[in-house]
């Protein structure tokens, strides 16, 4: 009995250090869940590139990121977009002819690691401070035109974040989330939420934006559910809420009714 009681007392000390074990991972190595982004070789030339897309360099302390610029002759104003947490640019700024018709400019930048961005994220504050170094360097140009804050997925949070300091004429918050807090909770419940090192409170942000707030979610998201766009409403202090039926995660952009309200969106600024 006593043999029994030792080797089940050695099991359970042995699960529980493999638990430790895994929660350390997970606490420092949480960036590789997070963030997929997909290198590119520094010469890489983006397909999209032409008279009016143009590659920018945006120098932040330790690291270059690469942007893409969509300038066209008398644009309305500026959509300063922030994008999801897979892929690069080559997959991301793909709607162009979308942004070129209903007459923005666009700019869109890659998070470090993603694209020909160098270094790696290695902090929120960081990865928040990043976005506005590019904020800084494109929105100056723009002073006399509106400016519009948009974030999918992973990007509303950051989006929401820079809006409420920068105060734009627009966000527009497509699949966002509370935080991501709130995300993993929601597929990982058993993950201590102390152990998170990238929050991300959008639901904190969202009140302090005075501008008018977009949110766009498909019905059948199963990665960040409409819930989240549903909670967060309420929060905004001039939101609304577009439900695009039938869309999922990926596929938002697919859906006419999700451009319908996007051009709505823009022409009323």
């Amino acid at each position: 009995m006593t043999t029994l009681v030792q080797m089940l007392l050695g099991l359970l000390a042995a699960a529980g250090f493999g638990a430790l074990l895994a929660l350390a991972w997970l606490y420092f190595h949480q960036e590789r869940s997070l963030f997929e982004g997909e290198p590119l070789p520094a010469g890489h030339r983006f397909s999209m590139q032409g008279p009016d897309v143009e590659e920018v360099s945006v120098p932040v302390p330790g690291a270059t990121l690469s942007a893409l610029h969509l300038k066209l002759p008398q644009p309305k104003g500026l959509v300063f977009y922030l994008h999801g947490n897979a892929g690069n640019l080559e997959r991301w700024f793909a709607n162009v002819d979308f942004y070129r018709e209903a007459g923005w400019d666009l700019f869109m930048v890659d998070y470090r690691g993603y694209g020909k961005s160098t270094s790696r994220i290695r902090s929120e504050a960081e990865l928040r401070g990043d976005v506005r170094a590019c904020w800084d360097f494109i929105a100056p140009r723009y002073a006399s035109l509106p400016r519009v804050i948009a974030g999918r997925s992973l990007g509303t949070g950051l989006a929401t974040g820079l809006a409420a300091v920068v105060q734009p004429a627009l966000t527009i918050l497509i699949s966002p989330y509370r935080s991501m807090r709130a995300v993993v909770a929601g597929h990982f419940p058993y993950v201590p939420q102390r152990l998170l090192r990238y929050p991300l409170l959008s639901e904190a942000d969202l009140p302090r934006i005075d501008g008018p707030v977009l949110l766009l979610h498909g019905t059948l998201d199963e990665l960040i559910p409409h819930s989240h766009s549903e909670a967060l409403l309420p929060k905004a202090r001039r939101g609304r809420l577009e439900l695009i039926d039938g869309a999922a995660h990926n596929d938002l952009q697919e859906h006419e009714p999700y451009l319908a309200a996007l051009r709505s969106a823009l022409d009323g600024v």
